[in-house]
């Protein structure tokens, strides 16, 4: 069977994007990413939501042509463009760099990617997206990157309550940067 892990970026008071939806303000260094390149490597597809794609796919085609960029980003700027992509969207029509967009059915889609044996997802927001994967039970695991910053308003990660009974730490890392990685898996 297939799983989602959501990797998200929140602030310390529990907000995915900031005031007027700003998305910014993340520390997300080669530190923070370094560790976790061969386990993107093993995933199956990325998934988005609109915003998020969209930022993605304005720098990582070409990041790996930058002679200037590190040798880390030249790795991830391929894997990025290697690894089959979803997105989930009502506004976009259509995408480039191994990528499917999606305007609806989101359970029905990511149900029967699930059943698929093997098929490792990882969710990379944004906040919409994941509320909606949240509501629907379709997360499996949780990669939450706190970040050492309040910003006092915007969009939270869990605008409803979340059933935290079924969730297990795997562990916690802490990063140079302060961001804390927090790891939960469903049992």
């Amino acid at each position: 069977m297939g799983s989602v892990t959501l990797w998200m970026q929140m602030s310390l008071d529990g907000f995915a994007e900031g005031p007027d939806q700003e998305i910014h303000w993340p520390v997300v260094d080669e530190e923070l990413c370094e560790s976790f390149l061969d386990e993107l490597r093993a995933a199956d597809l990325f998934i988005y939501g609109r915003k998020t794609y969209e930022i993605m796919a304005s720098f990582w085609p070409t990041a790996d042509a930058d002679p200037a960029i590190s040798p880390f980003y030249v790795d991830f700027a391929r894997c990025w463009k290697s690894t089959p992509k979803l997105v989930f969207s009502r506004t976009l029509r259509g995408a480039d760099w191994n990528t499917r967009v999606v305007s609806d059915n989101l359970v029905e889609e990511i149900t029967a990617l699930r059943d698929r044996p093997g098929c490792d997802m990882v969710l990379f927001g944004g906040a919409e997206t994941a509320s909606a994967f949240m509501k629907h039970e379709l997360i499996d695991e949780y990669r939450l990157f706190v970040h050492p910053l309040v910003l006092g308003s915007g969009v939270p990660l869990f605008p409803a309550p979340v059933d935290a009974s079924g969730l297990e730490l795997v562990d916690v890392m802490t990063f140079d940067s302060a961001v804390v990685q927090v790891h939960y898996q469903q049992v």
